[in-house]
C-alpha cells in the first residue's frame, strides 16, 4: 500500500509514499503492517496528514528521529481482513500475484510474479519461460477465476 520515505521532524513522524491512486488510502486504516514478508511489526497509526503528493504520520511507539530512521525503506501493509471486499471484476494486486496465466490457445505463459503502473493501465509481469508484461484491460485480460488459480487472456506466446 506504500512505504515509509523518510524521517519527517524530530519527534518520530514518518514521510510515507503511497503507492494507491489515492493517496488518501491509507488514512482510512487505524493500524499498519510495516516491514516486508515474515518480518512486520504491527503500528497504530496515531495521527496522519496529508503532505503534498505524500503523507506524514506519527505510529505509536516511534518518539524520536533515530526511532522514524529505522523504519526508511520499509513496506506498509494492512492486514486482508481490513480490507473492503473488491466489487465485481475488480482485484486486489495481491490475489493475482502467483496466478498461472493462460492464452485463449491453452498455452501457459507463466505465473503473475507482479504488477505494475503504467501510464495508461496496469500491467500483469508474467514470467516463465520468457518475461510477458500485459496490459490488465478487458482487450487482453478475460475470466480471472482466483478459485482454480487462472487468468486467461489473449495473447500469443511470442509477444
Amino acid at each position: 500500500m506504500g512505504r515509509i520515505a523518510a524521517p519527517f521532524g524530530v519527534k518520530g513522524w514518518v514521510k510515507v509514499q503511497p503507492f494507491s491512486e489515492d493517496p488518501g488510502t491509507l488514512m482510512d486504516f487505524e493500524s499498519w503492517r510495516v516491514g516486508r514478508g515474515e518480518q512486520q511489526t504491527h503500528y497504530t497509526v496515531e495521527t496522519i496528514q496529508d503532505h503534498g503528493k505524500a503523507l506524514v504520520a506519527k505510529l505509536a511507539g516511534i518518539n524520536d528521529r533515530d526511532a522514524a530512521y529505522a523504519l526508511r525503506g520499509q513496506e506498509i501493509s494492512v492486514a486482508k481482513s481490513d480490507l473492503p471486499p473488491p466489487e465485481e471484476n475488480e482485484f486486489y494486486w495481491s490475489d493475482l500475484i502467483g496466478l498461472t496465466v493462460v492464452n485463449r490457445e491453452g498455452i501457459e505463459l507463466g505465473k503473475v510474479g507482479s504488477l505494475m503502473e503504467s501510464g495508461a493501465n496496469d500491467l500483469l509481469v508474467v514470467k516463465g519461460t520468457r518475461e510477458h508484461l500485459i496490459p490488465f484491460v478487458a482487450a487482453f485480460v478475460g475470466k480471472v477465476d482466483l478459485a482454480a488459480g487462472t487468468i486467461e487472456v489473449d495473447w500469443g506466446e511470442d509477444y
